[in-house]
């Protein structure tokens, strides 16, 4: 598959993720159907966002793990953290959802600067 595909998907999944995130903060823990939704929703889009962003790193021939990479997997652990926070902290669910669109540009600046 090609790089485009990849990024593409990538993106994509990126969107995704952020949809469930959004909809599993905003719904909390009160409707169970939502919460089901959001949940599954969350670990499929962080699957696909890992295997297509791995995939473009392959594609891109990058060996290793630069340290952007390594932040950028960081990243990735605490936006599927994020799946727990409104079954274990609510008061925390309005915050969480303003600092999610600060994460994802820290996201995007790493893979666009590659700073390190």
């Amino acid at each position: 598959m090609s790089l485009t595909f990849y990024k593409i998907l990538h993106v994509a999944a990126v969107a995704w993720l952020f949809a469930a995130m959004g909809g599993s903060l905003l719904a909390g823990s009160d409707n169970e159907r939502a919460r089901k939704l959001g949940g599954m929703s969350h670990g499929i889009a962080l699957i696909v966002a890992l295997v297509a962003g791995f995939g473009a790193l392959a594609k891109l021939g990058i060996d290793g793990m630069p340290g952007w990479v390594i932040a950028k997997v960081v990243l990735w652990v605490v936006f599927g953290a994020v799946a727990m926070v409104p079954r274990r902290a609510p008061q925390l669910a309005v915050p969480v959802f303003f600092a999610l669109p600060v994460l994802a540009g820290v996201a995007t600046w790493l893979a666009v600067a590659k700073p390190f």
